[in-house]
């Protein structure tokens, strides 16, 4: 009986949670692309070193590094995009939508193939998203 009396007491102070408003995941400032290019720059780097090698155990870890950096390019683009650029921008820079789609699924394709050509693509779509990035942030 002791034991559920504590219950009670207990129940009685925990509140149902209120609601938490918030524009962002966290203060404004922690997103850059950057972060999506260091990945793509690492994507392009294994996959010179694969092109580069004829160790078949090298060119294995190669190709399994470069799709874990493919997943965290995407990654780190969608989070840019749903987080951090909001409808206005999207008013002011009319092709994100396009270009982040593109970036994510030419991340994708990155998983696809090791031609460097295509990670060069995209770097180069991700160096006008940090262009556009650096604009809304003056």
């Amino acid at each position: 009986m002791k034991a559920f009396s504590r219950l009670i007491a207990l129940a009685d102070r925990i509140k149902e949670p209120g609601t938490i408003y918030a524009h962002c995941d966290l203060p404004c400032g922690v997103y850059d692309p950057a972060q999506a290019r260091i990945e793509a720059d690492s994507i392009k780097g294994c996959m010179e070193k694969f092109n580069s090698s004829d160790d078949n155990v090298f060119k294995t870890r190669a190709v399994v590094i470069k799709e874990e950096r493919a997943e965290l390019c995407k990654h780190h683009l969608w989070v840019l995009w749903t987080d951090y650029f909001k409808p206005n921008h999207l008013e002011t820079y009319p092709q994100l939508h396009e270009l982040f789609w593109k970036a994510t699924k030419t991340a994708g394709e990155t998983k696809k193939t090791t031609d460097v050509a295509v990670a060069d693509d995209l770097l180069a779509q991700i160096a006008e998203i940090d262009r556009i990035f650096w604009e809304t942030k003056k």
